[in-house]
C-alpha cells in the first residue's frame, strides 16, 4: 500500500508541475592564466567569458569558496567609491563583479577582484540568486 501512495504522490507532484529536484548547482570556474571564467550549471558548461583578475602589485586569491552574499549596486569603500556592479562576493571584500572598462578583460586588470563585461556579471549574479548562495561556487586557479 505505501509504494503505490508513493506512486501517486509521484505521480500528482509530476502531472501539478511540482519539482522535487534540488536547486540548481552553480560553479564559476577562474583561470588566472587565461583570464576567463568558464561556469558551469549542475555540471553541464552553460557560458565561458573574458575575465580581468588582479594586475600586478595586487593578488586574486586561488581556492574555492561557496558564494557569501550578493550587492546589486555594491560600491568600494576601499577604492574610491568605485562601481562594483552585479557583485558575488566569495572571500571577504573579493567579488566577481561588472566592469565598464571593457578594453582591459582578457588581461590583468584589477586590484583582485573578477571583472566582468556587465551583461556577463547579471547572468552570473542571477545564476547564483536563483541557485542560492550555499549552490554557488566560485574557484580560482592558475
Amino acid at each position: 500500500m505505501k509504494k503505490l501512495y508513493a506512486g501517486a504522490l509521484a505521480l500528482i507532484l509530476a502531472v501539478s508541475g511540482v519539482s522535487t529536484a534540488s536547486a540548481a548547482n552553480v560553479v564559476a570556474n577562474i583561470s588566472l592564466s587565461s583570464q576567463t571564467m568558464t561556469v558551469t550549471e549542475n555540471g553541464v558548461v552553460k557560458y565561458r567569458w573574458k575575465v580581468s583578475t588582479a594586475r600586478k602589485g595586487y593578488v586574486t586569491p586561488q581556492g574555492a569558496w561557496k558564494a557569501k552574499w550578493l550587492s546589486r549596486n555594491h560600491r568600494s569603500r576601499k577604492y574610491d567609491n568605485a562601481p562594483m556592479p552585479y557583485a558575488v562576493f566569495f572571500n571577504g571584500g573579493y567579488a566577481v563583479h561588472a566592469t565598464f572598462d571593457l578594453k582591459r578583460l582578457g588581461r590583468p586588470a584589477s586590484h583582485g577582484c573578477v571583472r566582468l563585461h556587465p551583461d556577463n556579471a547579471a547572468t552570473f549574479f542571477s545564476l547564483a540568486q536563483q541557485a542560492g548562495l550555499s549552490n554557488t561556487r566560485i574557484v580560482v586557479s592558475n
